[in-house]
């Protein structure tokens, strides 16, 4: 392959556009890297300007070395050289680069990781070549890099993982150095390839085949990102990929909660893709999606609060969109996820669990990833297994025997069973089933007049089991929990946060646990359980109000028939359901 024309004796890329052009301008991260330190997965490390790319980094934790390896930090070192004009920047990215280069063969890494590396470097090249009074690489490296480049497309075309989010990445990979090398064949290659897998990958209903919110958005980024490069190509963009890259935008914006951000369900993090969105709405001409990722600033508002994912299992409930007279930033959302267990070896074992969130908090959170890596503390396992998600967790079983990577054996089942969704009352039947016991769990989740949830947890089974339903917190609420109980109901207060329980239906208790924002980073976190022990039959109600209001509630069960009075401040609300009924029920408001 020819590398690209020179320009005043030195090769240079073609222009790519940059869909993580918001991210990584970090002045302090250059900073460090400056002095040769790094900082992944919570633990930095001193490695040197020319470190020693194969054998430094964190002995024993390989996925150390796969975020360091692919050089995020050197879009921050850009940024710096750009807004300091200081030109020891510069010399750090070449020291780095150069090192990599000399030390590290083509092939030597994996493909996903290649390709990251690769994508990093053209955006940092880019930065550094758009900068006031940039003079260009020393001699020889601009050429070095192009060829090196270059090897590194040919041996990723060769060595395409075969499927799911890795593939999407190395295929958008190839597009980009396709484009920035002059190497057309190499893009439409690259184009068609994406538009393929995207068919594979994104489920009809939108859905990343994965089931994780954060790699959907990941994949989803790969994807716009394809449809941009193609249109200031001109190139024609697959009609496959325009379908699924639209389908998938819907998802990632109903799934976004009110704060900004997307929850990490089933092996993410907690990460802001408002600008992803913002791409979606100038491509496809989606003027709701312009609406959430500004906050209702502009475009118009999505048309539905109450969404269903059929194929995913996903579920949204919401209570606006910040276009009925409360702020964007104050409604109210919840996510169930009642599907399969995502393909490959991301998905946690959280079928039924439930993310939260209203009047600006984050009430019950997922927690997130936190590592890959196995260690003696088993934190892979603690965050990966069911009594890490907010669903019910039965004698101490995860919903699958855990595996670091994708399950083996037969897998858990569950499935909405009916929505019923009415001016004040949205409510959810959905059903889970493990085959690591035999207890069978219905969940319904009913949100009240659009200002909070009461949740149903039903489990039958011919021999009797302990049941836990916990109900994790957000990381703020750590230390300002408490318990409060009296007469007949149970209550437990955190900010912004009312949860309560009726007598007869769940014995309540506080623990502590863990909230992992993003990759190696964890905070402590309180955990509320509702619990019942050594029965084969077991119903716990769980009442989820946003704010501070006073709360009190009371339940009882007719058969199949469930009866919940709610109180909240001034407010009576009366709720009926029908297990046998998936989706029925009755409300009832007035005033004490």
């Amino acid at each position: 392959m020819t590398p690209p024309a020179a320009t005043a004796g030195e090769v240079t890329p073609r222009p790519v556009p940059c869909v993580i052009d918001h991210l990584h301008r970090d002045l302090a991260v250059a900073e460090d890297a400056r002095r040769g330190v790094f900082t992944h997965a919570g633990v930095t490390l001193e490695l040197g300007r020319r470190p020693d790319w194969i054998g430094g980094g964190l002995a024993g934790d390989e996925e150390w070395r796969i975020e360091w390896v692919k050089l995020y930090e050197g879009l921050s070192i850009a940024h710096a050289y750009a807004v300091t004009g200081e030109g020891d920047h510069l010399e750090c990215w070449q020291d780095l680069v150069s090192a990599f280069c000399e030390q590290v063969p083509v092939g030597f890494d994996t493909s996903d990781v290649s390709a990251r590396r690769v994508q990093n470097w053209l955006y940092a090249w880019q930065r550094f070549r758009e900068a006031p009074g940039f003079p260009g690489l020393r001699p020889g490296l601009a050429a070095t890099l192009a060829a090196r480049i270059a090897a590194d497309a040919d041996h990723l075309e060769d060595h395409l993982t075969p499927e799911r989010n890795h593939r999407t990445l190395e295929l958008y990979t190839l597009l980009l150095a396709g484009m920035a090398l002059a190497d057309p064949d190499r893009a439409r290659r690259a184009l068609n390839g994406l538009a393929d897998n995207a068919r594979t990958d994104i489920w009809d209903d939108g859905v990343q085949r994965e089931c994780s919110t954060d790699y959907h958005c990941i994949v989803l980024r790969s994807l716009l990102g394809a449809i941009d490069c193609a249109r200031r190509e001109g190139l024609h963009v697959p009609p496959d990929l325009l379908d699924r890259a639209g389908r998938a935008c819907g998802f990632a914006m109903h799934v976004q909660l009110p704060d900004g951000t997307t929850p990490a369900l089933s092996d993410g993090d907690m990460a802001d893709f408002r600008e992803l969105l913002a791409l979606g709405a100038r491509l496809l001409d989606r003027p709701e999606l312009d609406w959430v990722a500004t906050g209702g600033r502009a475009g118009r508002p999505p048309e539905r609060t109450a969404v269903t994912f059929p194929v995913s299992g996903y579920a949204v409930q919401r209570s606006g969109w910040g276009d009925a007279g409360e702020a964007y930033a104050l409604e109210r959302v919840a996510i169930l996820d009642a599907g399969p267990l995502g393909d490959g070896g991301h998905g946690h074992y959280d079928q039924l669990s439930v993310e939260i969130a209203g009047g600006g908090h984050r009430l019950v959170v997922d927690p997130g990833r936190y590592t890959y890596a196995e260690d003696e503390a088993g934190w892979r396992h603690r965050f990966k297994g069911t009594a890490a998600h907010n669903t019910v967790c039965v004698d101490g079983l995860d919903q699958v025997p855990y595996r670091r990577g994708k399950p083996k054996g037969p897998r858990p089942e569950a499935a909405i069973l009916g929505r019923g969704v009415d001016p004040g009352l949205d409510l959810i039947t959905a059903r889970a089933q493990s085959p690591c016991h035999d207890a069978v769990h219905t969940r319904t989740l009913a949100f009240v007049g659009r200002a909070f949830w009461v949740v149903h947890d039903r489990l039958r089974a011919p021999t009797p089991h302990d049941y836990r339903a916990r109900w994790h917190l957000a990381p703020q609420a750590w230390g300002a929990t408490e318990q409060r109980g009296g007469g007949a109901w149970c209550v437990v207060r955190a900010p912004g946060l009312r949860l309560a329980v009726p007598e007869g239906f769940g014995t309540v208790w506080l623990e502590d646990g863990w909230v992992s924002p993003e990759y190696g980073v964890k905070h402590r976190a309180p955990v509320a359980v509702v619990g019942g022990d050594g029965v084969p039959d077991v119903d716990l109600i769980t009442l989820i109000v946003p704010g501070d209001l006073p709360v009190r509630a009371t339940a009882r069960m007719d058969e199949d028939r469930m009866h919940v009075t709610a109180g909240i401040g001034p407010a009576r609300w009366e709720l009926r359901w029908d297990v046998s009924r998936p989706g029925w029920g009755e409300l009832e408001m007035g005033t004490w």
